[in-house]
């Protein structure tokens, strides 16, 4: 049965007319030539347009239609006609993954190759990365300085860029997390503050939603400054939660913090990494040997390590703690037992370094 309606169909397809098989190739001839044309007609310039001279740049702005995407790459030097474009687009079925951005297109490139590239969103990408420990200077001096980065708040004071950020904190200290912060070219340089600080704040109420009654801290900012504390104290990551329960440990007792970054950031940007008696007796709202409590800020940008070993401490009587010389700290719960572990790790190595 099957072989008979075979046959009958090549018999019926005998019978069509030659102009039928005439118009079927001649369509699909055109479709070839269409595509062809698409990947082949070149629409990028020859010349790159900029100095690194490996493509030809091109930025599209955010939620930009098909029309729109073709006049935006006229304007930059594309040879792009907006008609050709939209059916190109379609054609290739592509015309709702255009994706925006900054583009570095191949030169001598055709209209087929660059939609795409847009459609996968193969984009020109830059990024800064703020490293835990980081000051407040020392992260507005790294935006400041990034190339790619439209500078909006190079002129901003501290209360003007918290009053764009809706920050009601006393200081820009610790109000951003630590992290590597991906973007386009010519991006502001608020969101890539605005992106760091909504990303501190959720790290930070994470953290506070672990505290436990006993944590002697009342506010998600105290967790803050204590965590700034914290990471720059922690020489070495298996010690951060024992660090964390020396503080907190001392702030249940009342007892000063007597911590020498604090000492150091009241110094500020003219520390010149030399701390003396003197700085230790020169009276700052940061010197946590004439000050009890918490600092009146933090000290640093922490990471989400320390903002958790803050609520997390170690279960420890630890008062005390001195720096072994290989990254890690002794801690002792007594006074005498902290000299002794002082004797054994600095006093004796500063005398055996000293000259005789």
């Amino acid at each position: 049965m099957s072989q008979k309606f075979q046959k009958m169909n090549l018999l019926n397809l005998k019978k069509q007319p030659t102009w039928v098989f005439w118009l079927f190739g001649t369509l699909i001839g055109l479709l070839v030539l269409f595509y062809a044309a698409i990947f082949l007609i070149t629409v990028v310039p020859a010349n790159p347009n900029f100095s690194d001279g490996s493509g030809y740049k091109v930025k599209i702005q955010p939620k930009s239609g098909l029309n729109s995407i073709a006049m935006q790459m006229q304007d930059q030097g594309l040879a792009v006609n907006p008609v050709a474009f939209h059916i190109s687009a379609r054609a290739l079925f592509v015309g709702s993954r255009l994706k925006p951005g900054t583009y570095l297109f191949p030169l001598d490139a055709g209209l087929g190759k660059i939609l795409l590239q847009m459609a996968r969103g193969d984009r020109v990408r830059e990024s800064v990365s703020i490293i835990p420990g980081m000051t407040i200077w020392q992260v507005r001096a790294l935006i400041d300085a990034h190339p790619a980065l439209n500078h909006q708040t190079r002129s901003m004071s501290s209360r003007e860029l918290l009053a764009q950020l809706h920050l009601t904190y006393p200081s820009l200290e610790g109000a951003f997390f630590p992290d590597t912060y991906v973007f386009d070219p010519d991006e502001m340089d608020l969101m890539i503050y605005q992106r760091a600080a909504q990303a501190m704040q959720k790290q930070l109420l994470s953290a506070w939603s672990e505290k436990t009654a006993s944590s002697p801290l009342k506010t998600p900012y105290e967790l803050l400054i204590l965590a700034s504390i914290i990471e720059k104290e922690t020489g070495r990551a298996s010690d951060r939660n024992l660090i964390a329960a020396v503080f907190l440990n001392r702030l249940k007792l009342g007892m000063k913090l007597q911590t020498d970054p604090s000492v150091i950031y009241g110094i500020g940007p003219k520390f010149d990494g030399n701390l003396r008696k003197t700085d230790l007796t020169r009276n700052s709202p940061y010197n946590t040997y004439m000050h009890k409590g918490l600092p009146p800020t933090p000290i640093s940008m922490p990471s989400k390590e320390s903002l958790l070993a803050a609520v997390t401490p170690s279960n420890s009587k630890a008062l005390f703690f001195v720096a072994k010389g290989d990254g890690s700290s002794h801690f002792s719960a007594t006074l005498s037992e902290h000299e002794a572990a002082v004797d054994q790790y600095q006093r004796k190595k500063s005398l055996q370094n000293s000259p005789h």
